[in-house]
C-alpha cells in the first residue's frame, strides 16, 4: 500500500494512487507505521538532481526563487523534504507566453532508405543531441527483434541550447551508429509557458518531528466493537480485507468519519492507532 513520494530530475515523479489497481472494487489494507512511512505518506522527497531541490533550495536561501516552465512542480503535494528538513511550498503564476517546443520521433529502418536531408553518425553529432538521442546508443540491436521507434522530448531551442542538428533547424534526417540506421521526425507545436514564483516555510527539521505534527492533526484511536468487526481489522492488517459486508461497511464509516491524510471520492489514506500500533489504512469503499 505505502505510496512514497519522490520527485526527481526532468519533472515531478510522484508514485500514483493504487485505486482500482488488481483487488475488488472495496478494500481496507492497514501497514504498520513508523515515523519515516508517515512523514513520506504526506510529503514529497526532492531528489537532489532534480528541479524541485533546486528551486526549494534556492528559495530557502533567498527567500524566494522563480523559474519558467510548462508545468507545475508541485501540483501534487504542497510539503517537499530536502535532505532531513521538511517545507511547505507555495507555488505563484506570475504570467504566460507562448513558445515553441520540439519532439523527436527515432524510428528504426529495417532496409536502406535515401536521405531527404542528409544523414550524420551518432558519434559525430553535437553533444547536446547525442545525450538527448542516447537510447540509441543503449539499446538493444533493433534488428534482432520489432525494430525500435521512441518520441524524444526535445524542449525548446533555448533548452535545447546552440549546436543542435534538429533543433530549431531541421539538417539531418537519418542518424548511423554501429551500421544500423535511424530515421529522425522532427515535430514541434506552441504551447503556453508560465513564470513561477516559489517561497518556502520550513516546518519540520526531521522526519520524526515531522510526523508527530501529522499525528496531532490526524491520528485517531480505532476500536473493533464485536468479534466480526475484529476479524476485519485483524485480516486487514495481515493480508487487506477485500469484502463487502456489513463488518466492513462498519468499521470504513467509522473511519470516514475522521479527517484522512488524503481522501478523494471513493478512495483515501487514514492515520490510526489499533490496540496501540499506529498504522497507516488504505480504505476504497
Amino acid at each position: 500500500m505505502r505510496r512514497r513520494q519522490v520527485l526527481a530530475s526532468g519533472a515531478a515523479l510522484l508514485s500514483a494512487s493504487i485505486a482500482g489497481c488488481g483487488h475488488p472494487s472495496v478494500a481496507l489494507e492497514m501497514d504498520e507505521a513508523t515515523a519515516e512511512d508517515i512523514a513520506a505518506e504526506v510529503s514529497a522527497t526532492a531528489d537532489p538532481d532534480s528541479e524541485e531541490y533546486t528551486v526549494v533550495s534556492s528559495a530557502r536561501e533567498n527567500g524566494s526563487a522563480t523559474r519558467r516552465g510548462r508545468y507545475e512542480l508541485f501540483s501534487r503535494t504542497d510539503t517537499v523534504r530536502v535532505e532531513d528538513s521538511f517545507y511547505d511550498v507555495t507555488e505563484t503564476e506570475l504570467g504566460s507566453t507562448e513558445v515553441t517546443v520540439y519532439d523527436l520521433l527515432v524510428e528504426y529502418l529495417p532496409v536502406d532508405s535515401t536521405s531527404e536531408l542528409d544523414e550524420i553518425e551518432y558519434g559525430d553529432l553535437p553533444e547536446t543531441d547525442r545525450r538527448r538521442l542516447d537510447p540509441i546508443a543503449s539499446a538493444d540491436d533493433p534488428s534482432d527483434g520489432d525494430g525500435f521507434e521512441i518520441v524524444i522530448e526535445y524542449g525548446t531551442a533555448e533548452e535545447v541550447g546552440d549546436g543542435s542538428v534538429f533543433v530549431p533547424e531541421h539538417q539531418y534526417d537519418i542518424v548511423v551508429h554501429e551500421g544500423d540506421r535511424y530515421w529522425v521526425t522532427v515535430h514541434s507545436q506552441t504551447v503556453s509557458e508560465t513564470e513561477y514564483r516559489y517561497e518556502v516555510t520550513e516546518v519540520a527539521s526531521t522526519g520524526e518531528s515531522f510526523a508527530d505534527r501529522i499525528r496531532e492533526q490526524y491520528l485517531f484511536g480505532l476500536t473493533a466493537r464485536s468479534d466480526a468487526e475484529r476479524s476485519v481489522v485483524e485480516e486487514a492488517i495481515a493480508d487487506g480485507y477485500f469484502q463487502d459486508d456489513d463488518s466492513f461497511r462498519s468499521v470504513v464509516d467509522r473511519i470516514r468519519e475522521r479527517d484522512g491524510l488524503s481522501v478523494a471520492n471513493s478512495y483515501g489514506t487514514w492515520l490510526l492507532e489499533y490496540e496501540g500500533v499506529e498504522y497507516l489504512a488504505y480504505v476504497e469503499w
